[in-house]
């Protein structure tokens, strides 16, 4: 099975593909999508939309895991712009026929470090050491993502668990 983590930006959307085959997990590929504030809105949205619509082309993920929408009070329009980021992705993995799964944003910090307040840091240190990732310089979007990825790997391990013991 691939699964497409996808932590959103306007800025800089991260991304991940890993593959589980026989309880081993890799990774596929991963990086970011980068747009420039200078551009306009719809350019910068074109830009997440062509370039997801290239990976998911290129690698056929069964399934897309991205973080719901999270707004802080403080920071109202931080939420507005990611969910321009967001709507590009839900599209472009809809035109694909690539099954959704949203996750709060505590979701994968808990899953993969047991702390849904751990920080980014914290997660990616932990994922670079689940995937036996040497770069420790990749963007925190990506890692953000991996987690995405492998949350989803938990939480349907979990599933099954739970169904064969009903």
């Amino acid at each position: 099975m691939k699964i497409l983590g996808i932590d959103p930006g306007l800025d800089i959307t991260g991304y991940g593909l890993i593959e589980e085959k026989r309880g081993r997990v890799s990774v596929i590929e991963a990086g970011v999508i980068k747009t420039f504030s200078k551009n306009p809105l719809a350019v910068r949205i074109k830009i997440i939309y062509c370039q997801l619509t290239d990976i998911i082309t290129a690698y056929k993920p069964d399934v897309c895991v991205i973080e719901q929408l999270y707004s802080h009070y403080k920071h109202p329009m931080t939420a507005i712009l990611m969910g321009h980021a967001r709507g590009a992705v839900l599209l472009c993995c809809s035109q694909s026929n690539v099954e959704i799964i949203e996750y709060p944003a505590k979701t994968p910090k808990r899953a993969i470090t047991g702390n849904g307040n751990a920080s980014k840091l914290q997660v990616q240190r932990i994922v670079n050491n689940i995937l036996n990732l040497k770069d420790a310089g990749r963007p925190l979007d990506v890692t953000d993502a991996l987690a995405l990825s492998l949350t989803y790997i938990y939480h349907s391990k979990k599933k099954n668990l739970e169904a064969v013991n009903i």
